[in-house]
Protein backbone atom coordinates (compact mmCIF):
# COMPACT_ATOMS: atom_id res chain seq x y z
CA UNK A 1 0.00 0.00 0.00
CA UNK A 2 1.19 3.43 -0.87
CA UNK A 3 1.00 6.26 1.76
CA UNK A 4 1.76 9.82 1.29
CA UNK A 5 1.54 12.14 4.13
CA UNK A 6 1.85 15.89 3.33
CA UNK A 7 4.34 16.57 6.93
CA UNK A 8 5.46 19.32 8.81
CA UNK A 9 8.02 18.38 10.87
CA UNK A 10 7.47 20.88 13.21
CA UNK A 11 4.23 19.97 14.28
CA UNK A 12 3.18 17.47 16.99
CA UNK A 13 0.33 16.57 15.70
CA UNK A 14 2.34 15.48 12.51
CA UNK A 15 4.76 14.12 13.83
CA UNK A 16 2.59 11.72 16.04
CA UNK A 17 0.66 10.88 12.53
CA UNK A 18 3.93 9.77 11.19
CA UNK A 19 4.98 7.85 14.14
CA UNK A 20 1.25 6.03 13.86
CA UNK A 21 2.24 5.61 10.32
CA UNK A 22 5.30 3.82 11.15
CA UNK A 23 4.29 2.11 13.80
CA UNK A 24 1.65 0.34 11.33
CA UNK A 25 4.56 -1.27 9.40
CA UNK A 26 4.43 1.00 6.71
CA UNK A 27 7.00 3.65 4.82
CA UNK A 28 5.28 6.90 3.46
CA UNK A 29 6.60 9.33 1.32
CA UNK A 30 6.90 12.21 3.10
CA UNK A 31 6.62 15.23 1.72
CA UNK A 32 7.94 18.57 3.83
CA UNK A 33 4.96 21.22 2.00
CA UNK A 34 6.82 23.99 3.98
CA UNK A 35 10.09 23.40 1.73
CA UNK A 36 8.26 21.97 -1.84
CA UNK A 37 4.92 24.21 -1.76
CA UNK A 38 2.00 23.45 -2.97
CA UNK A 39 0.40 23.59 -6.60
CA UNK A 40 -3.07 25.02 -7.37
CA UNK A 41 -4.39 21.51 -8.92
CA UNK A 42 -2.36 19.87 -5.77
CA UNK A 43 -4.57 21.62 -3.65
CA UNK A 44 -7.88 21.23 -4.97
CA UNK A 45 -6.84 17.79 -5.57
CA UNK A 46 -6.26 17.15 -2.00
CA UNK A 47 -9.30 19.11 -0.80
CA UNK A 48 -11.87 17.64 -3.11
CA UNK A 49 -10.61 14.11 -2.01
CA UNK A 50 -10.26 15.09 1.39
CA UNK A 51 -13.99 16.98 1.30
CA UNK A 52 -12.56 19.71 2.31
CA UNK A 53 -13.13 23.64 1.44
CA UNK A 54 -9.99 26.09 1.65
CA UNK A 55 -11.81 27.69 4.54
CA UNK A 56 -12.18 24.02 6.32
CA UNK A 57 -8.38 23.43 5.28
CA UNK A 58 -7.11 27.21 6.81
CA UNK A 59 -4.33 26.79 9.58
CA UNK A 60 -5.96 30.14 11.69
CA UNK A 61 -3.16 29.50 14.78
CA UNK A 62 0.35 29.63 14.54
CA UNK A 63 0.54 30.53 10.95
CA UNK A 64 0.16 34.24 9.46
CA UNK A 65 -4.27 33.90 8.55
CA UNK A 66 -4.84 36.53 10.96
CA UNK A 67 -2.57 39.26 9.76
CA UNK A 68 -3.61 38.59 5.67
CA UNK A 69 -6.83 39.26 6.97
CA UNK A 70 -7.97 35.73 6.15
CA UNK A 71 -10.18 34.95 8.52
CA UNK A 72 -12.80 37.05 7.46
CA UNK A 73 -16.04 35.10 6.07
CA UNK A 74 -16.24 37.75 3.34
CA UNK A 75 -12.58 36.18 1.99
CA UNK A 76 -13.28 33.82 -0.82
CA UNK A 77 -11.74 30.30 -1.94
CA UNK A 78 -10.27 31.65 -4.58
CA UNK A 79 -8.33 34.26 -2.26
CA UNK A 80 -7.80 31.08 0.55
CA UNK A 81 -6.06 29.44 -2.42
CA UNK A 82 -4.03 32.45 -3.73
CA UNK A 83 -2.78 33.20 0.17
CA UNK A 84 -2.17 29.24 0.56
CA UNK A 85 0.08 29.02 -2.41
CA UNK A 86 2.03 32.14 -1.43
CA UNK A 87 2.53 30.94 2.54
CA UNK A 88 2.37 27.20 2.46
CA UNK A 89 1.93 26.89 6.32
CA UNK A 90 -1.70 27.97 5.66
CA UNK A 91 -2.55 24.51 4.81
CA UNK A 92 -3.20 22.66 8.17
CA UNK A 93 -1.23 19.39 8.53
CA UNK A 94 -0.93 16.50 8.07
CA UNK A 95 -3.01 15.37 5.41
CA UNK A 96 -2.34 11.56 4.76
CA UNK A 97 -3.32 9.89 0.83
CA UNK A 98 -3.93 5.91 0.83
CA UNK A 99 -5.69 4.17 -0.92
CA UNK A 100 -8.45 3.91 1.41
CA UNK A 101 -8.76 7.99 1.14
CA UNK A 102 -7.40 11.12 1.80
CA UNK A 103 -8.24 12.97 5.40
CA UNK A 104 -6.20 16.27 7.23
CA UNK A 105 -5.41 13.44 10.24
CA UNK A 106 -6.55 16.35 13.18
CA UNK A 107 -6.84 14.77 15.30
CA UNK A 108 -3.93 11.98 14.46
CA UNK A 109 -5.87 9.28 15.70
CA UNK A 110 -7.83 9.99 12.24
CA UNK A 111 -5.70 8.42 10.21
CA UNK A 112 -6.48 4.91 11.67
CA UNK A 113 -9.18 4.73 9.22
CA UNK A 114 -6.99 5.27 6.27
CA UNK A 115 -4.57 2.35 7.21
CA UNK A 116 -4.82 -1.41 6.65
CA UNK A 117 -3.17 -2.28 10.17
CA UNK A 118 -2.86 -0.57 13.06
CA UNK A 119 0.17 0.20 15.44
CA UNK A 120 0.98 -1.83 18.37
CA UNK A 121 -2.04 -1.15 21.15
CA UNK A 122 0.74 0.02 23.43
CA UNK A 123 1.68 3.27 20.58
CA UNK A 124 2.07 6.27 22.88
CA UNK A 125 1.89 9.86 21.10
CA UNK A 126 4.90 11.90 21.33
CA UNK A 127 3.06 13.94 24.63
CA UNK A 128 3.14 10.35 26.68
CA UNK A 129 -0.47 10.17 25.22
CA UNK A 130 -2.11 7.08 24.59
CA UNK A 131 -3.76 6.39 21.15
CA UNK A 132 -6.77 5.87 21.23
CA UNK A 133 -7.77 3.05 19.03
CA UNK A 134 -10.81 2.66 17.45
CA UNK A 135 -13.77 -0.30 19.12
CA UNK A 136 -12.69 -3.96 17.41
CA UNK A 137 -15.59 -3.70 14.63
CA UNK A 138 -15.77 -0.07 14.60
CA UNK A 139 -15.50 1.56 11.36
Amino acid sequence: MSIVIHHNPACGTSRNVLAIIEASGEKPIVIDYLTTGWTRPQLLALFAAANLTPRMALRETKSPAQELGLLDPSVDDEALLDAMLEHPVLVNRPIVCTPKGVRLCRPSEAVLELLDQHPPATFTKEDGTPLIMPAEGAP
